[in-house]
């Protein structure tokens, strides 16, 4: 299992304020963050729900190639809503929400690029 995972951007108040805004439509929130001079190299921001950052974003030279993050919803209107609020914070289409029956029959999921490339989705299992 997964405990945490995390992603390099380029501009880490404007991606802070890209996630705390997009994670919101799936229950994330920001809840955690930890300077440089804590950290002894950059500043770092953990978004989760129920208390647990699972997701990190720090300051540095973006991952190359971007990375592809999913996140996984409860309802078909999660990821709609994740898709929206996302492009009206700057994301970039790559894929509309909609089934992707290639990978199962129930599979509901959209993509977006954020500021620095990485492929984030939200994707519901139910049918």
């Amino acid at each position: 299992m997964i405990d945490h995972t995390g992603i390099i951007v380029s501009d880490f108040e404007r991606s802070k304020t890209f996630y705390r805004q997009t994670l919101a439509a799936i229950g994330y929130e920001l809840l955690m963050e930890v300077t440089a001079a804590q950290s002894g190299t950059h500043d770092f921001a953990g978004f989760g729900e129920q208390g647990k950052p699972d997701f990190w974003i720090s300051q540095g030279t973006p991952n190359q190639p971007p990375i592809h993050i999913a996140f996984r919803v409860q309802s078909r209107a999660m990821v709609d809503a994740f898709y929206q609020v996302a492009l009206a914070a700057g994301a970039k289409d790559n894929g509309a929400p909609g089934l992707r029956p290639h990978y199962h029959a129930h599979y509901y999921g959209a993509f977006v690029r954020d500021a620095d490339g990485h492929n984030i989705e939200a994707v519901c299992h139910q049918g």
